[in-house]
């Protein structure tokens, strides 16, 4: 089973076991955390959009945050003598995925 969730401005395809990094989350690693805006879930059956997610989550684990590799950025005027630099490093959260929850299952409507 896979979801795609909506978190930091940004949509990712997730599976159970897996480990991304998402933009940075104010949660401390080791924590448990709730992703709740789900825009779409599959399975080898199908796939659910729209109001058959009603209740969908996805519960993820932080394990750590960080800051990603540099990014150089050059900005140059030929013939000018205007040329600059600067770089960027992105903070980062990275999370393991530890279960999905479909809302149209039998189990969560009993």
């Amino acid at each position: 089973m896979y979801a795609v969730l909506v978190t930091g401005g940004k949509q990712y395809r997730v599976m159970q076991g897996e480990t991304i990094r998402v933009e940075k989350l104010d949660t401390e690693a080791g924590k448990e955390i709730r992703f709740d805006q789900i825009l779409m879930l599959g399975d080898g059956e199908g796939v659910k959009l729209g109001d058959a997610l009603k209740g969908a989550t996805v519960t993820a684990t932080v394990k750590s945050h960080g800051r990603a590799d540099k990014v150089r950025i050059v900005k140059f005027r030929r013939r000018k003598h205007h040329r600059k630099q600067m770089g960027h490093r992105q903070h980062y959260t990275e999370i393991e995925i530890t279960g999905i929850n479909g809302s149209g299952d039998k189990k969560s409507k009993e």
